[in-house]
């Protein structure tokens, strides 16, 4: 399977972020659902999230995306992420782009905390990355050639309602999602759950790599809830996925999460592998370059 094309670069732009702090801190629980916390004011953080699969019939591929994540303020974060997939026996496509803003209403923490979302999309049809599932997105919209779907350009909008709730040690969040094409389709529905929590909730006093606390495990279920003209779960794909994070004492996150499709439109089996690393005070060190 050929790698994506590039992949190369998103490894030296992580080494940079690696050499520009000593340290970072991140939280990343899940691959689909979003939880209530925003990035640190001021800090940056660069992933790496490759999806594997293969659609019944066809090709298997490797479909990612590349996130540079900032924190403008304690209640807006921003996102901006670059797709790719490769597909063997096909082709290796750079698939578009996304811009995301996160907003949070409320200071401090609630029983529940809202966070809105906002998201602009302008990628290819031949885009593989899964990100999420709205309406009837289908595993047999992943098995036309690249050939044939990479001239069709898909923009949208899209929005959710983030609700995240801390218990315990116990991260409890749901989203709920709207998306709409800039087409004459109608709106596509579409929600995410999620539940995590640390293996430790106390800390060690001294720093180590395999402390309990540096690993969260989670199990997320997301999937469509059909469109404005039909509101079901009849036809739709759902997915099951259970989460493992490893935080390391350098700030890198390394997270994996084999999924399972629970139902005939799912793709049965893929595989999520990601990797972070934050840059504490991006903002402050961009500011005195320039001065």
């Amino acid at each position: 399977m050929k790698g994506i094309c590039y992949s190369f670069i998103a490894t030296r732009l992580l080494i940079a972020a690696v050499l520009l702090s000593a340290r970072a801190t991140g939280q990343e629980n899940y691959f689909v659902t979003y939880d209530q916390h925003l990035e640190e004011p001021g800090n940056l953080e660069v992933s790496i999230n490759p999806l594997i699969g293969k659609p019944p019939g066809g090709n298997a591929f490797v479909g990612s995306w590349m996130e540079f994540e900032y924190g403008a303020t304690g209640w807006w974060t921003m996102e901006f992420y670059l797709d790719g997939q490769s597909t063997r026996r096909e082709s290796t496509l750079f698939t578009g782009y996304r811009w995301e803003n996160r907003f949070r209403p409320l200071a401090g923490e609630h029983w529940i905390n809202p966070v809105f979302y906002v998201e602009f999309e302008n990628v290819h049809g031949s885009d593989k990355i899964l990100k999420d599932v709205v309406g009837f997105d289908s595993r047999e919209d992943f098995g036309e050639p690249n050939a044939e779907t990479h001239g069709e350009r898909e923009r949208e909008i899209e929005t959710k309602l983030i609700l995240g709730s801390q218990y315990r040690g116990w991260n409890i969040s749901e989203n709920f999602i709207a998306a709409k094409s800039f087409s004459n389709e109608p709106w596509e529905f579409g929600y995410a759950l999620g539940v995590s929590r640390p293996l430790g909730l106390a800390a060690t006093p001294r720093p180590c790599v395999f402390c309990r606390e540096n690993f969260h495990a989670g199990l997320e279920l997301y999937g469509g809830l059909g469109d404005a003209h039909s509101l079901t779960l009849r036809g739709t794909s759902h997915y099951l996925a259970p989460v493992l994070a490893w935080e390391l004492a350098n700030g890198t996150a390394m997270r994996i999460s084999p999924t399972f499709g629970i139902t005939g439109q799912s793709f049965p089996f893929l595989v999520r592998v990601g990797v972070s690393y934050e840059v504490a005070g991006f903002g402050r060190q961009v500011r005195r370059m320039f001065r």
